[in-house]
Order: structure tokens, then sequence, then C-alpha cells
């Protein structure tokens, strides 16, 4: 009896401590729960504040009256839709210009940026941070100063009331941003894949073709949509150095939306929105491609 009475107190801590897990289990499974509950509860809110603002302007596009304090629109119409693909808007005209105009930011941006970068992270030379405060400049010169001294150089070269001045224009003030993005890339990166590279033989343009551009893809296509929001949401520039002769969307929508006119204003922005949504997908696309392809080949 003994012996049966100790090993059934031998095995009762065992099954204790068996049973422990399990029995610990449930508060482990309600406290995941909770987590996953505010998460989502996060998530609803932050979709709430970028959804809300958009249908609220969808709903302008096709309201004439929205009375406060009501709830929903009194009245509808289709006179922003209307007005908006009316002959006299030349909407396909703006909206190309404005695609161009942003795009050609876009690249000229990253490939001045990528050139500063390279320079500022991989090279050591006398007046560095010089070089390093100079891209920064746009940063701290007020909108006004910096538009009013390009417009006058401008005016001098024949480049006031141009695209092309345009697109320069809106280059020095997207660069910053973009130089700062390939900055921190690149000494990310580092230049190990490149001197391996060249140590197999392959030449400078092979270098940049196939180890340095596939690297820095990510930060690339970042800087580039950076870039490109900055161009096609630029107002002030553009009127001042487009000395109104280049028409670009956001041209277009601002008189309406000084002067009061939500329906035509809200009907532009959301063509605005449905336009950079457009080039903001096709540089996913063209990121997941990159991803998988590099995926592909580590893995073959």
């Amino acid at each position: 009896m003994s012996r049966q009475k100790a090993a059934a107190e031998e095995a009762m801590p065992a099954k204790a401590g068996a049973e422990g897990p399990a029995g610990g289990g449930r508060p482990r499974c309600r406290h995941r729960r909770k987590r996953n509950g505010a998460a989502w509860a996060l998530v609803a809110l932050q979709a709430l504040c970028v959804v809300g603002p958009v249908a609220i302007i969808a709903l302008w596009a096709f309201t004439s009256s929205w009375p406060w304090p009501l709830l929903f629109p009194e009245t509808f119409t289709t006179r922003g839709i209307e007005e908006l693909f009316g002959p006299s808007q030349r909407l396909g005209e703006v909206l190309a210009t404005s695609v161009g105009i942003a795009l050609a930011c876009a690249l000229l941006t990253v490939v001045v940026a990528t050139m500063a970068a390279a320079a500022l992270s991989r090279y050591r030379f006398r007046g560095r941070d010089v070089a390093r405060f100079a891209v920064l400049v746009p940063f701290l010169i007020p909108a006004t100063v910096f538009a009013m001294g390009v417009q006058v150089a401008f005016l001098r070269v024949g480049l006031s009331g141009t695209v092309v001045g345009v697109v320069i224009c809106h280059a020095i003030v997207a660069l910053p941003y973009a130089a700062l993005i390939m900055v921190d890339a690149m000494q990310a990166a580092g230049s190990r894949l490149e001197d391996q590279a060249r140590l197999c033989g392959a030449g400078p343009v092979r270098v940049w073709a196939t180890v340095t551009v596939p690297t820095l893809a990510p930060a690339l296509l970042s800087a580039a949509s950076m870039s490109y929001i900055l161009s096609f949401s630029q107002y002030f520039l553009t009127l001042l150095v487009g000395a109104g002769k280049v028409k670009t969307l956001a041209l277009v929508m601002f008189p309406y939306l000084s002067s009061g006119d939500r329906t035509i204003a809200s009907a532009y922005g959301i063509v605005f929105l449905a336009a950079t949504l457009a080039v903001f997908l096709l540089f996913e696309v063209l990121l997941r491609r990159q991803v998988s392809r590099e995926i592909d080949y580590f893995n073959g």
C-alpha cells in the first residue's frame, strides 16, 4: 500500500504539469484574440480615415445641394461629370500633360538623385558635407523665394512657359526627397556585390545594370513615387514657371476649389485620385516583378 501511495504521489505532479499548459492555453488564446481584435479595429479605423473622405468627394461629384446638417445630399446632378468631359475642358490633353510632366520629373529626379547618392555615400572627397547640404537646400528655401528665382533664371534662358522648364523646376523640388531615400538605400546595400561582380570580370555598365539597379530597385521605385506625387500635385510652381501656358490637372482644378464649386472640383478630384492610383499600381507591379525575378534567380 505504501509503495502504491508513493507512486501515486509521484504521478500527481507530472499529471498536473501536463495539464498546466493546456489549462493555461485558454488565457493565452483570449489574450491573442484581444490583440487581434485591437489590430483589426486599428486597421478598420485607418481604412475609414482613407475611404471616408474619398466617399464624400464621390458623393459631391453628383451633388447639387448638401446643406448642413443633413447627413446625405438633398439633390443630385450630373453637372460635374458633364462639365468634366465637356469639349471646353480638354480633359484628355490636360491629363496627358500632367502625367507626362510627373513621369518625366520622376525619371529626371531619380537619375540625378542616384548619382548624387552614389557620390555622397561611397566616395570621400573634400567638400562632401557642402555637397550634402547643397542637395538639401530646396528644403530650406521658402517656396515663393525659390519660385521667383527660378522664374527669373528661366526667363533669361528661354525656359519660362515651357514643359521642359516645368519638369526641371519640379525635379529641383523633388530632388532632396529622392536623394535622402537613395543615400539610405546605398548605405544599407553596401558595395560588396558590386566588388564581387568586378572580380568576376564584369564591366562598369554590366555591374550597374545587373547588380546595382536590381539591388536598389525598391528604393528607386520609392524615390520615383515620391517625385511623381510631388510633381503631379504641384500648383504654384507650375503656374509661375509655366506662365499659364502649361496646363496641368492641378491648375485646372484649383479655380473651382477657390470659387466654392464643389461639384466640379470633386469630379476633378476623382480623376486626380484615379490617375495617381493607376501610376502607383504600375510602380507596384514593377516592384513585384523585380522581387519575383530575384526570388526565382536565387531559388534556381
